[in-house]
């Protein structure tokens, strides 16, 4: 269970570490509580979800098409942070979700509550991407998933490479690909 007050403390004792002092700089009276609060109720709320049980109670079964033809679920640019665990700074940008479903979708509010949930975590860029593959496929048994995830990470841009501007691309498929170029584009990933 995590204790905000302790959490507040180590925040002012690592300001007190790098030689920064909230009585000689006003400004930093009470960051203790507020970095603690900004990643408990928020950067670090996605502990608090069951995905699973999120995108269970959010199905819809439907009646299975006699044709051949497929259709996809797309949710393209949903706007997403996330905290890296190396270096505690954010990575800040978007997520695009497709899936071809059998006989199971799902609300497009449960897909971004499910994206924000792996996001809101201190995780890797990649883990995001297959965790919402991997929630799909087991909550929902679509033919194919795919996630798509383009993030300015803090740490190239503030510190180390300063490389502003750049961005990291993750994508991670699973399913029957007998179509890539066609789930490619749908996640917007270019060739």
């Amino acid at each position: 269970m995590p204790d905000r007050r302790q959490a507040a403390a180590a925040i002012d004792a690592f300001l007190h570490a790098i030689g920064r002092n909230a009585e000689h700089e006003p400004e930093l009276k009470g960051t203790g509580e507020r970095v603690a609060s900004a990643f408990l109720d928020e950067l670090c709320n996605g502990y608090d979800v069951d995905v699973p049980a999120l995108l269970v109670k959010n199905a819809i079964r439907r009646a299975r098409a006699e044709s051949d033809e497929s259709s996809a679920v797309v949710v393209r640019d949903v706007a997403i942070s996330t905290t890296c665990p190396h270096h505690l700074m954010p990575a800040i940008g978007v997520a695009s979700v497709a899936f071809e479903p059998n006989d199971t979708v799902v609300g497009f509010g449960a897909i971004v509550e499910t994206l924000h949930a792996f996001a809101h975590r201190l995780t890797l860029q990649e883990e995001i991407a297959e965790n919402v593959v991997h929630a799909l496929f087991e909550a929902l048994s679509p033919k194919w998933a795919g996630t798509r995830l383009v993030l300015s990470h803090g740490c190239m841009t503030a510190r180390g490479e300063r490389k502003h501007g750049a961005f990291v691309e993750t994508v991670r498929i699973k399913g029957d690909r007998a179509n890539m170029e066609e789930i490619h584009r749908l996640l917007g990933v270019s060739a």
